[in-house]
Order: structure tokens, then sequence, then C-alpha cells
């Protein structure tokens, strides 16, 4: 896996024993940045298709915080389409819990676009990946696969 850390105090082979277990993402580099914010630190990550690089940012200062992370919509009764989101608050602690779930949430969107020729904006299912296997060692497509149905 080709990766870069622009984090001063984290270096890259600091970050590959971090993602050490997930999936691969082919010719794509991994990028850690620092992320500043103004208020509260709070989840960023994206994937340029075009560069074929994927971005990961890491809050600075960093703090514990709680993101609620929405994993699916169910549809409301009615002759309205209506949804209501399902969403688990999710306490991140430190920074490998921030740099595995944004990986994972990242390397499903390139994996629905480049592994499966599918539109990669399903953030729902994104989301349910990365909260199903942000915690566990070792991560494989077929992980991938089991998130695509809302099943638990």
């Amino acid at each position: 896996m080709r990766l870069r850390s622009d984090v001063p105090g984290l270096s890259t082979a600091q970050v590959r024993k971090i993602l050490a277990g997930m999936p691969p993402v082919g010719t794509y580099r991994v990028v850690v940045k620092p992320l500043r914010y103004r208020t509260r630190p709070h989840l960023s990550a994206w994937t340029s298709f075009e560069d074929e690089e994927i971005v990961l940012q890491l809050p600075e200062p960093f703090f514990a915080f709680e993101e609620m992370i929405p994993y699916a919509a169910k549809r409301q009764p009615g002759k309205v389409i209506r949804f209501r989101w399902l969403m688990e608050n999710v306490t991140f602690s430190t920074p490998r819990q921030i740099l595995r779930f944004l990986y994972l949430h990242e390397w499903m969107h390139w994996y629905l676009r480049v592994r499966l020729g599918k539109k990669a904006q399903a953030e729902t299912a994104c989301d349910r990946f990365a909260l199903r296997n942000y915690r566990r060692r070792v991560i494989t497509p077929a992980d991938a696969d089991a998130a695509l149905s809302r099943r638990t």
C-alpha cells in the first residue's frame, strides 16, 4: 500500500501499522493530513478517483469526541415518501480508531466504483461497513459485500 503522512509526529511506518489488516486499494495512494478545526473535532476524508488518492484527515489537536454515524434509512409509512435515519453514536478515543474508520469508509467508495463498477455515493452503505469493521483486525471484500445488505 502506498502511504504518506503529513501529520507531525505520525510517521508513514506508524500509519502502515495502524492500517494493517485493511483491504488494499490497488494503485491508489493513501495520504494522512492534519484536520484543523474551529470548535470541535469531526470526521473528514475523501477519495479522488482522478488522482487515484484517498485522503484521511486526523483532527489536530486530537481530543476524544463523539460522532453520530447514519448507517441506514427506514421508510416512514404514508403517502408522502419520508425516511427516518437510523444512527449510532460512536466515541472516537484514539487516532487509530479514526484512521481505521475513515479508511474503511473511503475504501468502500473505492470498492463500489472501481471493483463493482457502481456509483460510489452510497454513504449509508459505506458508513455501515466502516461502523461494523473498524475495530476488527482483518477485513476482507466479503465483509464489504455483507455491508451492502442491511441485514445485521
